[in-house]
């Protein structure tokens, strides 16, 4: 797939597509074969555990708020305008801790198979579920002491 020209407007995602993600609404907003870029919209207290994607590259550039991030067993903080590199096989993990909504854009390269994941969960709370496909679109995550 080719990357398609044009706008994704705000507040909208690709095509029309919005995603609940862990009670998380996510927006993708670019999609092609090399690239795969989407918004996340979290709430306080809202997270995705500590997880590895083996074979992409993953960014966030936080536009709004805050997230906590434990990168590489390290916590961190990005707060809005900040950008987080991670690369492929580099545990990860991010957690709005604050008391104000976080909207950020992520993406990785290559695509690989993370917008297949996310239509699979998109209104998904079996979280044995959540694991098993996340395993099999290459994401492996890591077990729940990691988060600590």
């Amino acid at each position: 797939m080719d990357l398609e020209k044009g706008i994704t407007e705000d507040g909208t995602g690709y095509g029309g597509t919005v995603w609940n993600i862990l009670g998380q609404t996510y927006y993708p907003k670019a999609v092609c074969e090399t690239t795969f870029a989407f918004e996340t919209n979290s709430e306080p207290g809202q997270f995705v555990p500590v997880h590895i994607h083996p074979t992409q590259d993953e960014f966030i550039l936080v536009q709004e708020g805050e997230l906590d991030l434990k990168l590489d067993g390290v916590w961190s903080k990005a707060r809005a305008g900040d950008l987080v590199r991670m690369p492929k096989g580099i545990p990860h993990g991010y957690f709005n801790k604050s008391d104000k909504p976080c909207r950020a854009l992520f993406w990785v390269s290559p695509a690989g198979k993370l917008r297949d994941l996310f239509a699979a969960l998109d209104d998904l709370t079996d979280i044995a579920r959540i694991v098993e496909l996340s395993a099999q679109h290459d994401v492996e995550f890591l077990p729940e002491e990691a988060n600590a």
